[in-house]
């Protein structure tokens, strides 16, 4: 195999660039490779782009010019998230099947109701339907029945049947539950409702096991053996020092640093800030890490917002924290924006950015003229509540407690906010893992 073409690209640019037909310093690199059908040498084009509100991937074309076969595959390259996430849909009818999903190549998919699973790294990433999904299954099953008729026709038989059901799940004429497990957390099934809760899909953000971590390659015994001899540093002594780690950018994947300080908030707790300033492309991001325990009691902060001066107040919102907007019917599920710290206003900003402004469906062939319009008309609500024209609430509900809003009239209580404590649910306490703790009585059998 040899290089026949591959361009240079500046320093200073991004190692993936935005899909963009004007940009000429955008080429695919040329590489003469093997054909697997005629054994003939033919080229392979790589190209490493972006796709717009997605991520990075990398686009591969074969051609042979003996035989005339080709081929072309699109890879991830996008970085694994903190989290693994699992969407669970309540498929009830043909508008259903019909949603988009986006499915990496660690994505587990199940239908429970046919005892049916794909596993993880059996098939490519693809960008496609629930339909989409069920059609492949049908067509791989299929193209196989003629060699199981040969072999044992029973097998046959029940194959058949089983492509029925799936047929009928495809036309929308059975109910059924779609789940997409994905631990490396990119995967992702359309909310048709959004901004607004859709009341039939349930996403839960997960950590990931030890096996799943091998599974994506993170796990490294060398360092990890090299981290338990170091002896890690007290809080005293990294109370005043900014530490650094090298990690790469979010948005152009070009390597930076890290910075991470323990802060202290004011009539609250100690709190870990992480900020990332990437020289490259001058994208910039923060997030909050809760330095305490997980509180004993759930925390609920509601804030009415009268003036724009409201909008100035320090906000800590944790992982495990959702917010709520009841005047636009809006909700935010926990593990969205991630942890952040930040004023009301700039929570706001990420708000509209996250629903409105990249959204992955709101542009292209995806995207229909009904669900801009909502879109849009969500995005102006948030601008005018920005602008003061909007008397509106604001909902902090986080279980673990370790969220927070300032007080400006601290120590004394404020007129417009109230801070309710109430007791965790099972499925809260099943969330944060800790139904399954146990911090006593170790040698008793649970």
């Amino acid at each position: 195999m040899s290089v026949i073409h591959a361009p240079g690209v500046r320093e200073s640019s991004a190692l993936f660039r935005d899909i963009n037909a004007d940009d000429e310093e955008q080429q695919p690199a040329e590489i003469e490779s093997l054909c697997m059908n005629c054994y003939q040498n033919g080229f392979t084009r790589i190209l490493l782009t972006k796709v717009p509100f997605f991520k990075e991937i990398i686009v591969s074309s074969f051609t042979c010019d003996s035989c005339g076969w080709s081929n072309t595959e699109i890879q991830s390259a996008g970085r694994i998230q903190e989290q693994g996430v699992r969407y669970s849909l309540s498929v009830r009818s043909k508008q259903d099947v019909n949603r988009e999903v986006i499915k990496t190549d660690y994505a587990t998919t199940q239908i429970p109701e046919l005892d049916f699973e794909i596993p993880a790294c059996t098939q490519k990433g693809a960008l496609t339907t629930i339909e989409g999904i069920l059609e492949r299954t049908i067509a791989g099953l299929q193209q196989e029945q003629p060699l199981r008729r040969a072999e044992n026709e029973s097998v046959a038989d029940k194959v058949d049947e089983f492509i029925k059901k799936l047929q009928r799940l495809k036309d929308g004429e059975d109910q059924f539950t779609f789940i997409i497990d994905d631990p490396s957390g990119n995967s992702f099934v359309e909310n048709p409702f959004a901004p607004q809760k859709d009341e039939a899909l349930l996403i839960t953000h997960y950590k990931r096991s030890p096996e799943q971590d091998r599974l994506l390659g993170l796990e490294n015994s060398s360092t990890s053996l090299k981290q338990e001899e170091t002896p890690m540093p007290t809080s005293e002594e990294l109370r005043d020092e900014v530490l650094q780690f090298p990690t790469n950018c979010p948005e152009c994947n070009v390597p930076a640093e890290t910075n991470m300080k323990l802060v202290q908030i004011p009539h609250f707790k100690e709190v870990v800030i992480m900020a990332t300033n990437c020289d490259s492309c001058g994208h910039r991001t923060n997030e909050v890490k809760s330095g305490g325990a997980i509180e004993p009691l759930g925390t609920k902060i509601t804030l009415h917002i009268t003036d724009l001066s409201d909008l100035t107040r320090d906000v800590l919102k944790s992982e495990t924290c959702s917010i709520g907007i009841p005047e636009l019917e809006f909700e935010l599920g926990m593990g969205a924006l991630g942890g952040k710290f930040t004023t009301l206003e700039g929570l706001l900003k990420d708000i509209k950015d996250l629903v409105v402004d990249k959204n992955p469906f709101t542009v292209g062939d995806s995207s229909t003229s009904d669900r801009r319009e909502k879109l849009e008309e969500f995005g102006r609500t948030i601008d005018q509540i920005l602008e003061g024209h909007i008397k509106a609430h604001f909902m902090l509900d986080d279980p673990a407690g370790n969220s927070y809003l300032q007080n400006v009239y601290a120590p004394e209580g404020d007129p417009e906010m109230t801070v309710e404590k109430y007791e965790r649910t099972f499925e809260q306490n099943e969330d944060l893992g800790l139904n399954d703790m146990k911090t006593e009585g170790y040698e008793e059998k649970a």
